[in-house]
């Protein structure tokens, strides 16, 4: 992963936390509103841990991990649920992209 300033959010299914990073924090209520949704519906789904991060580049980068001995975690389902996320959240996900590129680019 980049490092925590990268990070937009992170969604823990083993500790039942959402991080949402203070840095982004002037975008919309709407727009966090939707990210914590999606996340917690994605680790309670499949399980695991979600994060989301932008690279150096401003792409936006979804990042899952599970831990080792975790037999309830769906990786097929995973997979499959991220894909329908980036097609369902096109709009929204070039967006932050758009925006981060502007805010934090020259950084």
């Amino acid at each position: 992963m980049a490092d925590n300033n990268n990070i937009l959010c992170v969604c823990s299914s083993y500790e039942q936390k959402y991080y949402f990073n203070g840095r982004f924090g002037n975008l919309p209520d709407a727009v966090k509103d939707e990210l914590h949704i999606m996340c917690v519906l994605y680790t309670e789904d499949v399980g695991g841990i979600i994060t989301l991060e932008f690279a150096d580049d401003g792409r936006l980068l979804i990042h899952v991990t599970a831990d080792e001995g975790d037999l309830l975690f769906d990786e097929i389902g995973s997979e499959l649920k991220i894909k329908q996320m980036k097609m369902d959240r096109q709009e929204l996900f070039e967006q932050l992209e758009n925006y981060y590129r502007m805010m934090f680019a020259e950084e």
